[in-house]
């Protein structure tokens, strides 16, 4: 007869072994963590948080509400790029509505501006904005749609009853570039009556 037992004291190198792998395996359950955490987190705290630099004389920074007020009332439509420095999307159109603001900016007709959302809150909470950027068009001080040709549908656009794009919400560029070219357009169009009504 075989007597099977064990010690007071004695361990099992089987026991030993146990313990020293799962000693390793929480260590390679943290570290896997810690990988984890900088790729899901580490975006949102190391984003580029410094301002977006302005490549365009043609677009006016607002930096308060009456600022904006001004303008809204000193030209005929206003495009407005709701934006701020820490988003990416943000910083990726920048360069577009600036090329936007030169080719179609005319004193007194179509005027192009930026507001930070977090350093003019209460412009944004005036116009409803809760996601950057948002575009906002504007015409005699007053937001209002634009028709555009291709964008019915479109998720990134809003519309208004009558199906004008009252919004473009996110770097949507073919967007944003749609409505542009169309007030640019019915700008065009507007001072091609009016010089003919002079000339009358």
């Amino acid at each position: 007869m075989y007597l099977v037992g064990c010690s007071v004291g004695a361990t099992s190198p089987f026991i030993n072994n146990f313990a020293q792998i799962r000693q390793e395996m929480e260590t390679i359950y943290i570290i896997i963590l810690g990988i984890l955490a900088v790729f899901l987190f580490g975006p949102a705290l190391f984003f580029d948080r410094s301002p977006i630099p302005e490549l365009s004389e043609n677009v006016y920074k607002i930096k308060a509400e009456d600022e904006l007020d001004a303008l809204l009332s000193a030209a005929t439509h206003v495009v407005v790029d709701f934006y701020a420095d820490w988003c990416p999307p943000c910083r990726a159109i920048a360069p577009v509505f600036s090329k936007l603001a030169d080719t179609h900016s005319r004193k007194g007709h179509i005027a192009f501006a930026k507001v930070n959302v977090d350093q003019v809150k209460n412009v944004a909470k005036r116009y409803g904005v809760s996601a950057m950027p948002t575009f906002m068009f504007f015409e005699n001080g007053a937001p209002q749609g634009v028709t555009a040709e291709g964008l019915k549908g479109r998720q990134s656009c809003g519309f208004t009853d009558d199906g004008r794009v009252s919004q473009v919400r996110g770097a949507d560029r073919q967007a944003l570039e749609a409505v542009v070219r169309a007030l640019g357009a019915k700008d065009k169009d507007v001072s091609e009556e009016e010089t003919g009504r002079k000339e009358d």
